[in-house]
């Protein structure tokens, strides 16, 4: 049987995704990227939402697509898996950069200085172009790392041979627990300076702890059981984390060291994750055509959600040429409408639906 809270937490988590770029965007914390803060106001308290979201939104989509890979790797081989993740992971986040993402880097840089400052710098135009190509990968991070967790996994059932996941379906709820204190030790290494999103040790943790922990249907039903455990705990977390670093220690950010690799942040990660996955698992295991649509369109909002943001933030924000509340609904329609047109209009173009979507001619 289908899981369908799996596609549930999907477009619901991508959905967050959308609110939290909003006000990214326009964040008056310093947290660099956007446009900045553009109100007269002298605390934007509802910057507090990207506290709340976000140490444990993108840990959860990599449990989800741990467990994901399980589901599929018990029907197909493993040449099939490497086929599929590359098509659709690998060839969007390279290729589709060339072919189309190269927008988005253009936006991002001209959201900032580095048209003038790079030429300044003697840097040549060839390069300039490269890094504005570069630039356009934005949310295909996502992508980057999940093709390669898909690539080191392939390797590890050879060497495990099942074994790790007959142990996995045995973890008791005392061992779920524990397991946070390896997902903290992993936040530690293999942390990327600049570009913090590139965290491969802390996401490479909730990756195979979805594949070989939470994909067991033994461990999902014992979750269950604390659903309401693991979303009071992982509330408070959270709301923690948000107080801390918003209110008392007046916006620090949260993106980057130390905060992103302390101990409050990795749990707010791991049992915010849990908190989401049981809570659905639970009471959101169905789907309607409301759910299914929602379901079906959510890689397509995902991918171009950020260029309708950060094109109104680089048109109307960044030139003061509308008031800030315009600004930020603005931005908000055209995530969600540049989400669902462009999906909607590259997928039925050939080529482009290959190199920018993942998506196979039938």
């Amino acid at each position: 049987m289908r899981r369908h809270y799996l596609d549930n937490i999907r477009w619901i988590t991508v959905v967050i995704v959308v609110l939290y770029h909003v006000l990214y965007m326009y964040n008056a914390e310093g947290i660099v990227g956007g446009v900045g803060k553009i109100t007269n106001l002298n605390v934007q308290y509802y910057d507090i939402f990207q506290y709340f979201v976000y140490p444990w939104f993108m840990p959860l989509l990599f449990i989800v697509a741990g467990i994901s890979s399980r589901i599929y790797l018990d029907k197909h081989s493993d040449k099939d898996f490497i086929s599929a993740r590359t098509l659709k992971l690998l060839v969007p986040s390279t290729i589709g950069l060339f072919a189309f993402q190269f927008i988005q880097g253009y936006i991002n840089i001209s959201l900032g200085t580095a048209f003038q400052d790079l030429p300044a710098m003697g840097v040549p135009k060839p390069v300039i172009f490269l890094i504005m190509v570069a630039s356009g990968s934005g949310v295909l991070w996502f992508m980057h790392l999940l093709w390669l967790y898909s690539m080191v996994l392939i390797l590890l059932r050879k060497i495990e041979k099942n074994r790790l996941l007959e142990l996995g379906a045995k973890t008791p709820i005392w061992m779920v627990i524990l397991l946070y204190l390896p997902v903290w030790g992993a936040a530690q290494i293999l942390n990327t300076p600049i570009v913090v999103v590139y965290r491969f040790g802390f996401y490479f943790a909730f990756f195979m702890l979805g594949y070989f922990v939470f994909s067991n249907d033994e461990v999902m039903e014992k979750l269950k059981k604390y659903t309401w455990g693991f979303m009071i705990f992982g509330f408070l977390l959270c709301i923690s984390f948000s107080v801390l670093y918003f209110l008392v220690q007046k916006g620090k950010n949260y993106a980057d060291v130390p905060i992103n690799r302390g101990p409050l942040f990795a749990a707010c990660a791991y049992f915010g994750s849990l908190a989401v996955l049981s809570g659905m698992a639970r009471y959101l295991d169905f789907t309607n055509s409301f759910l299914t649509w929602m379901s079906k369109k959510s890689f397509g909002l995902y991918v171009f959600h950020y260029l309708g943001i950060s094109s109104m933030a680089f048109i109307f924000a960044k030139n003061r040429l509308l008031p800030p509340l315009a600004c930020y609904m603005l931005s908000l329609v055209a995530g969600f409408a540049f989400g669902y047109g462009l999906y909607e209009i590259i997928s039925r173009i050939p080529f482009f639906r290959w190199a920018v979507l993942g998506i196979k001619k039938k």
